[in-house]
């Protein structure tokens, strides 16, 4: 088992949160983001993690800033891809090389995605869970940046995600080109749970992990 390391990252004028962990060699460094409603020690997040570092990648979780003070409502755009920058910055310097990829559950995925557009640096993007729009306001289609990104991206959705159906999300990844993949998780939420087949959220985190070092490795 790899050992998770616990670390600080300064942003701004804010510290947060990380859990790094890195395996001998890893192919690649996942870093990976909290969705609005939970930080980065929820289980379905550590055992995506873990699964991950059992595969080898390198991994480093963490908190936004909201979250590390024990607020409930996500940070504004501007200061949660200000965290996004310096958490991979911190991944790049401890890295040895490796492609650096950014993946998020829900918020935290459509975060990385804004800052890549705004000029962070990546290897590619994978969204756990693409929130497409506002619970209940299906007609706010938040997807205009995601045009302009060239880099790989892969989008794992449940097909019973209320915040992404398959008439919306299907459109929007044809748009995008042929440089973004969708992958559906046949009775899957929001957050994976498929009725009838009551799982530990760590299991069904890990159970991401496949998908996700399948296509990273395909870029390599």
């Amino acid at each position: 088992m790899t050992a998770e390391i616990p670390i600080t990252i300064t942003t701004g004028d804010d510290t947060v949160s990380g859990i790094y962990a890195r395996p001998e060699s890893p192919f690649a460094t996942i870093v990976v983001a909290h969705g609005a409603g939970a930080g980065m020690d929820h289980p379905f997040l550590s055992g995506f993690t873990k699964a991950l570092n059992d595969a080898g990648a390198a991994t480093l979780r963490f908190n936004f800033p909201y979250r590390e003070v024990g607020k409930k409502f996500p940070d504004r755009p501007p200061k949660a891809i200000a965290t996004w920058r310096s958490v991979m910055e911190e991944a790049a310097a401890r890295s040895e090389g490796e492609p650096l990829w950014a993946s998020g559950k829900s918020f935290g995925g459509r975060i990385a995605s804004m800052a890549v557009a705004e000029g962070m640096a990546a290897a590619g993007l994978i969204y756990l869970g693409y929130p497409l729009h506002p619970p209940g306001k299906p007609e706010k289609i938040r997807d205009e940046h995601l045009y302009g990104l060239t880099l790989p991206m892969l989008f794992l959705q449940g097909t019973r995600d209320t915040l992404a159906t398959t008439d919306t999300l299907e459109p929007v990844v044809a748009g995008i080109g042929t440089t973004a993949t969708l992958r559906w998780f046949e009775g899957g939420d929001h957050s994976f749970n498929v009725v009838g087949n009551k799982r530990p959220a760590e299991e069904v985190g890990a159970s991401l992990a496949g998908p996700v070092v399948e296509f990273i490795r395909a870029y390599r």
